[in-house]
């Protein structure tokens, strides 16, 4: 089973209530919405000269961030960020609180994906592309301890071997029948051959003359010539 859902980023508005500047970094309280429906007051930076900077600083906080697979829930999760999106949030105040709170909501999010979603998860995926929209995407299945995946196999090979079975009967009462009718026809032959060495033949002839035809049936079964013009069948 596996599932993706998008969320796009929109305009946070600022709400700061106050700064403090270190260098070109700046420090500024913001309150960030919660999971739970309320906020809570955060210390977010900003003013970071390149993304390397900024990546760390969130890393610090967010550890999950951008370093491969971690668990959250017991439950293998990724979490990634594009540098694209992390260059423009760096100096932007108010999409560094878009994406702070997002990250700050994680942890939640994944116990209540766990709770909430049917079976077992066994993947999650959270990703924020460049233009901030955030995608979620889970895998999971119904059946954690293998005894469905078991059962089934179990009932595949039963129908497989009572099929094999089935095929082997068929094979089975072919070959009797083939056996049969070979049989069959070696009777037939051992008969013809035994009528054939008793001597059994049956000899006809025709005509207008009855010594004529008598004739003709001497000669067929004597083996001598017949008559001039006589004809005859022999049947064996």
């Amino acid at each position: 089973m596996s599932m993706e859902i998008t969320n796009n980023y929109s305009d946070y508005g600022k709400g700061y209530t106050n700064t403090a500047k270190e260098g070109n970094v700046t420090t500024s309280t913001v309150e960030l919405k919660t999971t739970i429906g309320g906020t809570k007051t955060e210390q977010i930076k900003t003013g970071y000269s390149n993304v390397n900077d900024y990546s760390k600083y969130l890393q610090g906080k967010y550890s999950y961030m951008n370093s491969g697979t971690t668990s959250m829930q017991g439950v293998p999760t990724t979490v990634s960020v594009s540098g694209a999106f992390l260059k423009k949030c760096m100096n932007d105040p108010e999409k560094a609180k878009y994406l702070e709170e997002n990250l700050a909501a994680l942890p939640d999010c994944a116990k209540s994906a766990v709770a909430g979603c049917r079976g077992t998860l066994t993947n999650l995926s959270y990703s924020v592309d460049a233009n901030g929209n955030i995608s979620v995407a889970i895998s999971g299945t119904s059946d954690p301890d293998g005894k469905i995946a078991k059962e089934n196999a179990e009932r595949r090979a039963k129908e497989k071997k009572a099929a094999e079975e089935k095929a082997a009967e068929r094979r089975k009462e072919k070959k009797a029948e083939e056996e049969k009718a070979a049989e069959r026809r070696a009777e037939k032959k051992a008969a013809n051959e035994a009528r054939t060495e008793m001597g059994e033949y049956t000899v006809s002839a025709t005509g207008t003359d009855i010594k004529a035809v008598t004739e003709k049936i001497i000669a067929a079964t004597s083996g001598t010539s017949a008559p001039t013009g006589a004809s005859f069948d022999i049947k064996a």
